[in-house]
């Protein structure tokens, strides 16, 4: 099977500090691939030099065959990989259904000028944005709390709100950093039907996450980075028996890692 997203040879450096080196995985179409490892391991910079918020120092991201990294954020986005963010909405005074329609602007066919004016295109942009935004948020189960301003939203719909923000962008590979951040078990059982419910849309999700329970559960591969390096990666039967996975997870739990 073609890859639909390819990390090859994946390296950043701050100074001198490497944050990412040399790490390459394939991301296969429609499947769930986590991303895990102890914190500072790098796996947030991982996210960002796919999501082209940061330049790699060496190696290169590809989207469907083409060279994604070095590419604006905003055009990475367009083209299908799209990336939320562990602040889960950044329209917090806005209402969860006015979020989602502000998010498909990535995909307007007016320009500015014709928003401005209020021109046919801009109308028929702003209906059909309105509309895939009620079947989003319904299909995420927020449709009763669409018109409830974000913030006044508990922590599991802030959560679902994310992705609903992400979904606008029409995305083939949605990367989700630390959906289950915070959540209790009752949310975090629903969260993750919920990333299931997005894959089965045809959408490729790549996640960063520390809730192992959860990762465990819901992945299909996984790929363990540790100081900045891949140290192992395959199923999570594969992943929980593997001896330099668990030497890296020294000092946890084991029933907290899944082993």
């Amino acid at each position: 099977m073609t890859s639909i997203l390819k990390v090859n040879g994946l390296t950043k450096q701050f100074g001198g500090l490497v944050a990412v080196n040399d790490v390459s995985f394939d991301v296969q179409p429609n499947e769930i691939l986590s991303v895990i490892g102890p914190n500072g391991a790098g796996k947030s910079t991982i996210f960002k030099l796919i999501s082209s918020f940061l330049r790699p120092t060496r190696g290169e991201v590809l989207f469907q065959g083409e060279r994604i990294s070095g590419l604006a954020p905003h055009i990475v986005a367009r083209k299908g990989v799209v990336r939320t963010f562990q602040e889960t909405t950044i329209f917090k005074g806005l209402t969860a259904r006015d979020s989602v329609i502000v998010a498909h602007h990535l995909r307007s066919r007016a320009s500015l000028i014709g928003y401005y004016f209020e021109t046919g295109l801009a109308r028929r942009d702003e209906e059909a944005f309105g509309s895939s935004s009620d079947e989003i948020l319904e299909f995420l189960g927020l449709g009763e709390v669409k018109n409830e301003i974000a913030s006044n939203l508990p922590h599991g719909h802030l959560r679902a709100l994310g992705i609903a923000i992400g979904l606008a962008a029409n995305p083939q590979v949605l990367l989700l950093d630390e959906p289950f951040a915070g959540m209790n078990h009752e949310e975090t059982r629903r969260a993750v039907e919920l990333v299931r419910a997005v894959r089965e849309r045809g959408v490729t999700v790549l996640l960063v996450e520390h809730d192992m329970a959860a990762v465990m559960k819901i992945s299909d591969r996984i790929v363990v980075i540790n100081f900045g390096s891949k140290i192992a990666e395959g199923t999570p039967a594969q992943i929980q028996k593997n001896d330099r996975v668990i030497e890296a997870y020294l000092g946890v739990e084991d029933q907290s890692i899944g082993l």
